[in-house]
């Protein structure tokens, strides 16, 4: 545990943080329309990229609506399970990492009745770059660093999408434990991205980055279990 003696933070904040379980197990209840809403504002609190804030958040509370993207999660589900699922991490406890698995399966077979599901989504405009400017660019970077930029362009917009997606889910997540509302973050609907997005009538072209249940929790939440600060920080150099 880190000594905050003397620091001026807020207690609070950092009680939230270390006690944010993935909740999966969440009751069927309904959640007030200004505790959805007070979540989604939390998250266009998060940094955007150029201030451009070209987030967009499809909100999921109809049941009729839920119960049809039901088959969607299960199968995503049950793919990850087969598959990078299957076995527990290397160094994690077989038993915690079954509980976590149990955890999952009744959160696939009760998804239809989940009360509230949010799907963060972003896209950056076209770029608006002048030859000049690709020509300064190059100039910075130098041939070799240019070369290299061009070559994992896919992956720097996915990132710096991210980027401007992820601070901002982190918020709704900080939120909901805050308001006692039980949450996880997803990526699996990724699989069937392309079916996710005709079910809910998301544009072709628009990118979704997560899909997150939101309800209250039937179980406690937290203390998280983290490796220790000692074994994750590198000074000054790896």
């Amino acid at each position: 545990m880190i000594d905050l003696t003397g620091a001026e933070s807020d207690p609070r904040l950092f009680d939230i943080m270390s006690t944010m379980r993935a909740m999966r197990r969440i009751k069927p209840d309904p959640v007030p329309e200004g505790l959805v809403e007070r979540l989604v504002e939390a998250a266009t609190w998060g940094p955007s990229g150029g201030n451009m804030q070209r987030f967009e958040y499809v909100v999921v509370t109809d049941r009729d609506v839920m119960a049809r993207l039901a088959p969607l999660w299960k199968r995503c589900v049950d793919a990850y399970l087969a598959t990078t699922g299957a076995l527990a991490p290397e160094g994690m406890d077989t038993a915690a990492y079954g509980r976590m698995v149990a955890a999952i399966e009744y959160q696939r077979d009760h998804f239809a009745d989940t009360p509230v599901l949010v799907i963060p989504c972003y896209q950056f405009p076209a770029p608006r770059v002048t030859e000049e400017g690709y020509l300064a660019s190059a100039q910075a970077l130098g041939p070799v660093a240019t070369q290299r930029m061009m070559d994992t362009q896919e992956r720097f917009m996915a990132l710096a999408e991210g980027s401007c997606v992820y601070p901002g889910v982190q918020n709704l997540l900080l939120a909901a434990r805050g308001l006692g509302l039980a949450a996880n973050i997803t990526i699996w609907h990724l699989m069937l991205e392309e079916e996710w997005k005709q079910a809910l009538g998301i544009p072709e072209d628009m990118r979704t980055f997560a899909a997150i249940p939101v309800g209250w929790p039937m179980g406690n939440f937290g203390p998280v279990r983290r490796r220790p600060v000692s074994e994750v920080v590198h000074r000054d150099r790896w």
